[in-house]
């Protein structure tokens, strides 16, 4: 079995050493205490979850997240490939055992509970229709595989997805019922059933070895609970808790600065607050960007630790992959994917590489970070509330598609938790909904707010602090807001395009109307992310949106001083930040 270091570090004695290994599944982790010469060492096992991969079980697949294996196909559904599921190999996915009847006389719905609504790769979306008349589009259409309702909160809408159901899990934390109504033959629903019935018959022999086990289980249970308390007490002598686990891979020092020529200037691809960015290239030919956090960096080790412990349990293709880390000696470093197309402000800022860009490719982009927030608000098993979106933020990668960065001052909501307020407001001014500048309070709206500012960036092409009107002295968001209600809202935007034929004036105008409705004063009057993903798409009627937050004129003096200082708005320093518990 291969081992791999994750961390070393003196607890606050200073006279003990601890090394935290993990094997390369995964699974197991072995922790090392060195007092002088003396060793002691300690194995136990580490949580892994592969139904957070996305797509994991492939096509018409459903990833379970208490069942061995993880993986099985849809009711109706069959393996592809019969030999590479027995090799625990899923990606080819399934196919219906029966074909549709494709007049819908035949055909039925199993009502799957509790499961993450597929990706939204072919769907159809009508905000009005009932559940019912959803059900009667989708027997029409000979193509449509399940609808669910579009508006989880109010139980209304239709959601309507063709073909391929992909990236389909049970729900970990169900904040809302999410039910999927699955299309099957008549033949399979009928074979369901019969299914459940001997269920219930196996579930009550079952209960009734349990009870008869009672005893001998309780005895069990009474062991194994002495030996974690007896485990988790030697953990606390030495200071050791499970957010030290650092669940990814770690380089080497040497192997570093071999990849990026000893930190040459000449690899250097940006700089900020927190230190510079390499790109380096490792021995196997794997392109790298290097992360290496300045001795005075106002990114500090409880910053460091937060983006290493989020990213590793985050997967999704709109955000930015964490490939490990380097903590040797004081270095501190993030080794992540190369994006060649850096990030997303040296785009739409720049005249003349925004015509690289076009209508449809930013559309693109604001498709894909609205569905990488989304992700991090909804569909992974920790909620995340980002803090820090911005366009330097967004990274773009060869094919120009948009990933989500630094996660430095991201924060975990847990439970039922909705809002929270700290006493050290982060992140950047611009950006910053006004309950958090002023109060100190975030959510999820607060994320929201940040995503609308960008997308009236990505439109305009001129940032919300630097922005300068010769009739008044409002920001960005100020001037949309004065447009809008002169019913000059395309007037905001920058038609850059060289054919500008190919832009969607209806398109155009909806985005503006949906970042005016993220940037609204007060969180509750902001839509959520998924309605936004929802609103983007849909061709449905949307609300007019109310006065934006920050609505005041800056002084002209204030005005000048942001012009001509030229320099971007960097995220604050001066912070503390409580960490968020693992899980």
């Amino acid at each position: 079995m291969e081992w791999s270091s994750i961390q070393c570090f003196r607890s606050n004695a200073e006279s003990v050493i601890t090394r935290v290994q993990v094997n390369s599944h995964g699974s197991m982790a072995r922790l090392t205490l060195y007092n002088g010469s003396t060793q002691w060492s300690i194995m136990y096992e580490v949580p892994y979850e592969p139904c957070d991969g996305y797509g994991y079980c492939g096509a018409n697949g459903i990833c379970r997240i208490n069942t061995d294996p993880f993986c099985e196909c849809l009711k109706g559904f069959s393996p592809r490939s019969v030999e590479e599921w027995k090799m625990l190999n899923w990606s080819s996915g399934c196919v219906r055992k029966v074909p549709l009847d494709c007049q819908g006389r035949g055909d039925g719905f199993l009502k799957l509970e509790g499961v993450k609504f597929p990706d939204f790769l072919e769907f159809l979306s009508n905000k009005s229709m009932s559940l019912e008349e959803c059900k009667e589009v989708c027997l029409k259409n000979c193509s449509c595989t399940a609808y669910a309702n579009s508006d989880l909160e109010k139980g209304s809408g239709c959601m309507i997805w063709f073909g391929d159901l992909v990236d389909v899990r049970e729900l970990r934390n169900k904040v809302s019922e999410e039910n999927i109504y699955l299309r099957l033959p008549a033949s399979e629903i009928k074979s369901n059933g019969d299914m459940q019935r001997k269920r219930r018959l196996k579930t009550v022999i079952i209960v009734s070895i349990i009870i008869s086990s009672i005893f001998l289980l309780v005895l069990l249970l009474v062991m194994l609970y002495c030996v974690y308390w007896k485990t988790r007490s030697k953990m606390r002598g030495t200071r050791i808790d499970k957010e030290d686990e650092l669940e990814l891979p770690l380089f080497d020092l040497a192997t570093i600065a071999s990849a990026t020529n000893n930190f040459s200037p000449e690899y250097l691809i940006g700089a900020g607050g927190f230190g510079d960015v390499y790109k380096g290239n490792l021995k196997t030919g794997q392109e790298i960007a290097v992360k290496r956090l300045s001795k005075n960096s106002g990114q500090g080790a409880e910053e460091f630790r937060n983006e290493v412990e989020l990213l590793a349990k985050l997967q999704h293709r709109n955000l930015v992959a964490l490939f490990g880390c380097c903590i040797q000696e004081e270095e501190r470093m993030l080794i992540y994917e190369y994006m060649p197309n850096a990030s997303l402000d040296h785009f739409i800022f720049d005249n003349a590489r925004r015509k690289i860009l076009g209508w449809e490719k930013e559309f693109d982009i604001i498709m894909g970070i609205a569905r990488g927030l989304l992700y991090l608000h909804r569909d992974s098993k920790l909620q995340i509330i980002h803090r820090d979106l911005k366009a330097s933020n967004i990274l773009l990668d060869g094919n120009l598609n948009p990933k989500i960065s630094d996660f430095g001052l991201a924060r975990i909501f847990e439970g039922d938790e909705k809002e929270t307020r700290t006493k050290r407001v982060v992140g950047t001014y611009g950006y910053m909904s006004p309950e958090y500048a002023i109060d100190g309070k975030f959510s999820v709206k607060s994320d929201v707010f940040s995503f609308g500012v960008l997308l009236l960036e990505i439109l305009s092409g001129k940032r919300n602090r630097r922005f300068n009107h010769p009739d008044h002295h409002h920001n960005l968001v100020g001037h949309a807001w004065l447009l809008w209600n002169e019913g000059k809202a395309l007037d905001l935007v920058d038609l850059h395009f060289e054919d500008t034929c190919n832009v969607d004036s209806a398109q155009v105008l909806k985005c503006v109307q949906v970042g005016l409705l993220c940037v609204q004063k007060f969180p509750c009057d902001r839509p959520t992310m998924s309605s936004i993903v929802y609103m983007l798409e849909d061709d449905a009627t949307l609300p007019p949106p109310k006065q934006p937050g920050f609505f005041m004129e800056r002084s002209s003096k204030e005005n000048e001083d942001t012009i001509s200082r030229n320099e971007e708005p960097c995220s604050l320093n001066s912070v503390t930040l409580t960490m968020a518990n693992g899980r």
